[in-house]
């Protein structure tokens, strides 16, 4: 081992052994500062690796259930979906009730799938959303 290797070696072991004794005296509301300091910003994962979303803690509002899943074809009236707030395309499905409303949107009608896709929605939480689309109406 030559020289510059040698200072090199005491000078990893000092800053090392000098690290550790500070990290000694730090207490545990230092330690956890600390650790939020410099916890990750993000986190990166393999497709089909991600953690499962936590389940929801309640029902979903009309407004979120629509955000997320009705928006897509309630908002530009795809394949024939009665647009959000056009009383023109509601009002024919109005008329039939709002029990038949329910039952279109959570078994599936024409081309709407069953819950608009969203299986993880309750029965109320799909009829949440029925009444944000034709509020106003």
């Amino acid at each position: 081992m030559d020289m510059s290797q040698r200072m090199l070696t005491v000078l990893f072991a000092a800053l090392t052994f000098s690290t550790a004794s500070v990290a000694a005296n730090v207490s545990p509301e230092e330690y956890d500062a600390i650790a939020e300091r410099i916890k990750p910003v993000g986190n990166v994962y393999l497709a089909g690796s991600e953690p499962v979303a936590a389940e929801p803690t309640g029902p979903r509002d009309g407004k979120a259930v629509y955000g997320m899943f009705c928006t897509a074809c309630h908002s530009s009236g795809v394949s024939g979906a009665p647009k959000t707030g056009d009383a023109a395309d509601w009002a024919p499905r109005i008329a039939q009730g709002k029990d038949v409303l329910a039952d279109h949107a959570i078994n599936g009608f024409n081309a709407m799938p069953a819950k608009g896709s969203c299986m993880d929605c309750s029965d109320d939480e799909i009829v949440a959303a029925i009444e944000h689309m034709i509020a106003g109406l």
